[in-house]
C-alpha cells in the first residue's frame, strides 16, 4: 500500500481494513474534491463509469450499501426488485455517517464500524480498474472488481 502523502484519520481506518483483507493499492489524496463522479473521473483521469460510486441506502429500511458506476444512476425500482425489498430509498446523512463512520461523497467500500450488505452494480465489472473514495471526499483507490467484491463479499446487481 503506498500514499502520495499524509492520510486524514478516516483514510487511515479504510487503510487498515484494506490491509487486513490482502488489498494492495495506493491511497491518492485530492487537493480538490471528488465528491461526484465527474469530478473524481476527472481528477484521476478515468472515464465516468470507472468510478465507483458509493451509495447508502435503505432497503425496507435497513442500511446497505450500494457500490454503482458513476455512468448512470440508481433506478430504485430496478435496484428494489433485485434486492427482493418493497422500498429503496436514499439514507439520510445522518445514517450514512452513523453506519459508515464516513461522510457522503467520501464513503469507501470498507473501514466501516461494522460491515454492511454489500451490492456491487455490475457495470463496474467492464473496466479493468475503477476508482472508490476512501473514507473522505479527497481521497481515492484504484481497485479492480475482483478486489472490490473480495474485499466486501458484494453481490452483484444490476441498478440502472
Amino acid at each position: 500500500m503506498t500514499t502520495e502523502q499524509p492520510l486524514p484519520p478516516r483514510t487511515r481506518i479504510v487503510v487498515e481494513h484494506l490491509a487486513a483483507a490482502g488489498v494492495d493499492t495506493r491511497v491518492v489524496v485530492l487537493p480538490d474534491s471528488a465528491r461526484t463522479a465527474a469530478e473524481a473521473a476527472r481528477a484521476v483521469g478515468c472515464e465516468v463509469g470507472a468510478i465507483a460510486n458509493s451509495l447508502v441506502l435503505t432497503a425496507d429500511g435497513d442500511p446497505v450499501l450500494v457500490m454503482t458506476s458513476g455512468a448512470h444512476r440508481v433506478d430504485f425500482a430496478v435496484l428494489a426488485h433485485a434486492l427482493g425489498a418493497a422500498e429503496v430509498a436514499m439514507a439520510p446523512a445522518s445514517l450514512v455517517r452513523e453506519v459508515t463512520g464516513q461522510a457522503i461523497g467520501g464513503v469507501a467500500p470498507v473501514g466501516h464500524p461494522a460491515p454492511l450488505r454489500t451490492f456491487l452494480d455490475e457495470d463496474l465489472q467492464r473496466h479493468p480498474q475503477i476508482w472508490a473514495a476512501a473514507g473522505t471526499p479527497h481521497s481515492v483507490m484504484p481497485l479492480t472488481f475482483e478486489q472490490l467484491r473480495t474485499m466486501t463479499g458484494g453481490s452483484l446487481v444490476r441498478v440502472a
